[in-house]
């Protein structure tokens, strides 16, 4: 059942009106998506499960608990927060400022129409799935860069500096020969074919 679910994207729907909670969670059923829905905030962090599977979230501003917002800035403070899309019947161009500021993806005032909130929603998870390729292609690099050796991170950081392999030997007080095969290392290592896609790497996870 978790395979196939993983397959599905994942949406969370936090809106204390059980009518329009019902309502949103319906849509997006609709096209197939996998849907985690609360009534506040507070039941919302406190699903560690549905947290970890929900690509995005659909958040009223105004909560009994913990407001849409505040939510917000919460999953702020921990590093990890989910493209946001706003709805309300009360909120205000402060507060939408605010909130898009803060990364939300958009703010759509109640009543809205079903087919905008679902391209903010497509949108979102757009966003996640980019950013998600991302985290995935850093934690490849750093698990590259782990792979080097103490004087292959010294030769890869005169690399960097555009240092050609006798200058580096000089510097490095080693054979040229040896600096050749170090450098070859690195970028075998790195998976490299140019020094430019080696800058490139390391420019993305420093």
């Amino acid at each position: 059942m978790d395979e196939i679910l993983a397959d599905k994207d994942c949406v969370g729907v936090v809106e204390d009106d059980g009518a329009v909670r019902k309502s949103v969670c319906l849509m997006l059923e609709t096209l197939g998506m996998e849907v985690h829905a609360y009534a506040t905030a507070r039941a919302y962090l406190n699903d560690s499960r549905g947290r970890s599977r929900c690509a995005c979230l659909v958040v009223d501003v105004r909560l009994p608990d913990i407001s849409g917002m505040e939510l917000q800035k919460q999953l702020l403070e921990q590093g990890r927060v989910p493209p946001i899309v706003f709805i309300s019947g009360h909120g205000d161009i402060p507060m939408a400022v605010e909130a898009m500021r803060n990364g939300a993806v958009d703010f759509l005032q109640k009543p809205f129409k079903e087919q905008r909130l679902l391209d903010c929603v497509q949108k979102a998870l757009a966003q996640e799935r980019d950013a998600r390729t991302a985290r995935d292609k850093r934690e490849i690099l750093v698990a590259r860069l782990a792979c080097l050796t103490p004087r292959e991170n010294e030769v890869l950081n005169r690399m960097l500096r555009g240092m050609r392999t006798k200058a580096l030997a000089t510097e490095l007080a080693i054979a040229t020969k040896t600096a050749e095969e170090h450098r070859a290392n690195v970028m075998r290592k790195m998976q490299a074919a140019t020094i430019a896609d080696l800058v490139s790497m390391c420019n993305s996870v420093r």
